[in-house]
């Protein structure tokens, strides 16, 4: 086995083994099981070196070994043809697993246990994937630059994933070479973000762009198409979600897109999977016969954002699969969803494709675009038109705002009338001590009649001293009539009474 601190693999060169031409190309599933040898072979070399800090010079390291079908002191016999098997940077990709709790027996039990599933690839890439049995690992083929990217990618990924663990970014958890015959397979293995287990009742692809993002005709003639952008506009008027989980929603892609942006990538996807809850009952799939026990931590969608979200109330973690609830008209949601494909970085020739399809069309509406731009597109469309916040019902609110109103016109009333009737009875009092006080004095207040005008001439200081006088006394009264004898029946509006 051979060490280099170099990112360079050979990939575009000649193979390092003998090569016979007699060998034909390697079939589909001899490849898959080549995969499944290579990394168990890399996973349990790698235990028996010392667990220690990760260093700079660990993301460059590129380990490679040969391993003949017959066997040698260092690897194990197979019915496989002899391949190479190159592993890069494997004490970080270590560090990486070890960091999202996967244990190296379980690694191994994920991806070797069973065959791999091959899936299909609704991009327009030429990659491969292929699917653990357990449904917690996506296994993807790359291209030499995507893969040399990847490798140069390791520190800055490795900075992000220690400040913030929860992230929809893509999880990786390793990067091998597999050189078989005439064939040069080079291999990353993430995150799983659509679980088989639920049944996704649509599936999108979004980039927030809208020259040529329409699934094909034959892509959505499929059982279970992946659609595009402007198929949500028409298929879907925005999914909903309460306050609290769109706002750690939008965090999370918002410091996502940043983070992109920092190592100059663009033309990422949201991979965006919708079940319906209402439509079927929840369906379980191997995942939860065969390996109970794991669980990747922050693999879900709903680990994946910030804050603290609940889980929705009617179903339990297994249930919702780590889904995120939300609704879309009067439907209940649960929600996958990832950032993929971001393994294209704004090189050269990502410029020119920009510049040439904007020479025949509008340019900001084409996916390829510089990063800043593509990210700040990229948000605004999942905030604006793909996650809404749920808004409380208007009905109810009107409903409690009238009984209120109601409720305090009623207290209203009430303290009016009583102020009233408290009011009335204060001016019978008043009227009964009158009466009482004008046959009882010998003092009798001046009575003027209604004809005579009676202003006294007063000077400034004489009025003051009166006025003061006036406010000493209890009251004042201003009789306009001559008093008669005053009788029980007589009626309150023939007196006019100002109290002072």
């Amino acid at each position: 086995m051979s060490t280099n601190n170099g990112s360079s693999d050979g990939g575009r060169s000649k193979t390092n083994f003998k090569v016979s031409k007699d060998h034909k190309k390697p079939t589909a599933a001899v490849l898959k099981g080549a995969i499944q040898l290579g990394i168990t072979y890399a996973v349990g070399n790698l235990g028996s070196k010392p667990d220690r800090d990760v260093l700079m010079q660990d993301f460059s390291v590129v380990e490679s070994v040969y391993l003949p079908s017959s066997g040698s002191t260092l690897t194990p016999a197979h019915h496989f043809p002899d391949f190479r098997l190159k592993t890069y940077a494997p004490l970080a990709f270590r560090y990486f697993r070890e960091l999202f709790g996967i244990k190296a027996d379980d690694y191994l039990y994920s991806i070797c246990n069973e065959p791999l599933i091959e899936l299909s690839n609704p991009g327009a890439s030429s990659s491969w994937f292929y699917l653990t049995s357990d449904d917690e690992f996506i296994i993807k083929t790359v291209q030499h630059k995507e893969a040399e990217f990847l490798q140069k990618l390791l520190p800055g990924y490795y900075m992000n994933l220690n400040q913030n663990p929860r992230t929809l970014l893509p999880k990786f958890y390793g990067l091998y070479c597999i050189q078989c015959s005439s064939v040069t397979l080079r291999v990353v293995v993430m995150n799983n973000v659509l679980p088989r287990a639920m049944k996704m009742h649509y599936k999108y692809d979004l980039k927030g762009s809208s020259y040529k993002r329409r699934a094909s005709r034959k892509e959505s003639a499929k059982s279970s198409p992946t659609f595009k952008d402007l198929d949500f506009q028409e298929m879907h008027e925005g999914l909903h979600f309460d306050p609290d989980t769109y706002n750690a929603l939008m965090k999370t892609l918002q410091r996502d897109c940043r983070v992109l942006e920092s190592f100059k990538i663009m033309d990422y996807s949201l991979l965006l999977g919708i079940h319906v809850l209402d439509r079927k009952p929840l369906s379980r799939g191997s995942r939860f016969d065969s390996r109970k026990g794991q669980k990747v931590l922050y693999s879900t969608a709903l680990e994946s954002i910030q804050g603290n979200v609940k889980d929705p109330e009617p179903f339990t973690d297994d249930d919702t699969l780590g889904g995120i609830p939300a609704k879309h008209k009067e439907e209940n949601l649960l929600i996958f969803l990832g950032i993929i494909d971001i393994l294209q970085s704004y090189r050269f020739i990502k410029k020119m494709e920009h510049s040439w399809k904007a020479l025949v069309h509008d340019g900001d509406t084409v996916s390829v675009h510089r990063p800043g731009f593509y990210a700040d597109r990229f948000l605004k469309f999942m905030s604006s038109t793909v996650f809404k916040k749920q808004q409380p019902f208007r009905g109810a609110s009107s409903k409690r705002k009238k009984n209120s109103l109601h409720g305090s016109k009623s207290a209203s009333q009430e303290l009016l009338s009583s102020q009233k009737e408290k009011s009335e009875e204060k001016k019978a009092q008043s009227m009964d001590n009158l009466d009482q006080n004008f046959y009882t004095s010998s003092k009798q207040p001046d009575v003027f009649p209604k004809s005579v005008c009676f202003e006294p001439i007063q000077s400034d200081n004489e009025e003051l001293e009166n006025s003061e006088d006036r406010r000493d006394s209890s009251s004042t009264l201003a009789l306009d009539e001559p008093l008669s004898p005053l009788s029980g029946s007589q009626s309150e509006p023939e007196l006019d009474v100002y109290l002072v």
